[in-house]
């Protein structure tokens, strides 16, 4: 009978052993694995490629704004000439500031906007709050008729509403009034949506709690809802504040007293009367958005947050 050529199991055991042994590896040793190393290297490409988008995009961005700074530090007979003047110019000066700190309203364009801007921010977040609440939990007829309607608002150029809003605000007198500014945004229709589609991810878990305990819908809205909300309600805060600092069209229509007039207003007639005088034009440009870049450089976390938990991502 021819005997069988196939190596028992033993068998092949001890020759990787001894094969182990002659090598110099420890028989113990387990056997060596191998690495895949290629999710790292595009793990590296896309880290790679990413600095690099990022870092032109800064660019792009960061030119107009040194150009802008650059210019209002020159003189206007120098930035009258054109930009080659203005690159090779480098005497600097803070003549256009001096003259629009002391020569202008600005201080009162300052006032105006901050106080419309920040009484349109608490009006229009509590309200968007409440609202958007109560499109989220409770339960009436004609709910959702409500919601598609309010998408329709977001559909609406706010600008179409100007003629009919200036005359509203003209029957009951509130023209040339800091409330001709902050009534007609308060009706925030963005902000709704952003709060009820929060609202829409918070368990009912907490809110079932709270009417055990007793409370009612306004009780477990301040106390539950609203803590829970405070970055949504921050990001909201600071892009209303953005918006009303921004607003140009409202204002125009609705003021005519120099002195009420907000910054976007104020920094239009600025640029009609300078004419040729471009570095004024630049540092009133420069003034009037400073208040915007610090706000957004000290609450640029709330509002990534904000933004990231209030359902309008991916």
């Amino acid at each position: 009978m021819t005997e069988s050529t196939t190596a028992s199991p033993t068998t092949v055991s001890t020759s990787g052993r001894a094969r182990r042994a002659r090598n110099g590896v420890s028989i113990a040793a387990p056997a060596a694995r191998v690495v895949d190393n290629s999710g790292k290297g595009s793990g590296r490409t896309f880290n790679i490629v990413s600095w690099v988008v990022l870092i032109v995009f800064a660019v792009l961005w960061l030119i107009p704004s040194l150009w802008a700074i650059k210019t209002s530090l020159t003189s206007n007979s120098t930035s009258a000439i054109g930009a080659g003047p203005i690159l090779r110019d480098w005497h600097l000066t803070f003549g256009s500031y001096k003259t629009l700190l002391s020569g202008s309203d600005l201080w009162h364009w300052y006032l105006s906007s901050f106080v419309t801007s920040i009484l349109t921010v608490v009006f229009a977040v509590t309200f968007g709050a409440m609202a958007g609440y109560a499109l989220s939990r409770l339960r009436f007829r004609g709910r959702r008729l409500v919601f598609l309607l309010l998408i329709g608002g977001i559909l609406v150029p706010p600008q179409v509403l100007i003629v009919p809003v200036f005359q509203f605000l003209n029957v009951i007198h509130l023209l040339n009034t800091y409330w001709a500014v902050i009534l007609p945004q308060i009706p925030a229709v963005v902000a709704v949506f952003v709060f009820k589609q929060f609202f829409d991810g918070i368990p009912h878990d907490f809110e079932e709690s709270a009417r055990i305990d007793g409370a009612g819908y306004w009780r477990t809205f301040r106390s539950i809802i609203l803590p829970l909300s405070r970055p949504v309600v921050a990001a909201m805060a600071i892009i209303t504040f953005v918006g009303t600092w921004n607003n140009l069209i409202l204002p125009l229509f609705v003021l005519s007293n120099p002195k009420l007039m907000t910054i976007p207003v104020g920094l239009a007639t600025v640029q009609g009367s300078y004419g040729q005088r471009l570095s004024d034009i630049q540092a009133s440009s420069i003034l009037g958005a400073l208040p915007l870049v610090i706000l957004f450089l000290i609450f640029q976390r709330q509002i990534v947050e904000g933004v990231a938990g209030s359902g309008l991502k991916g």
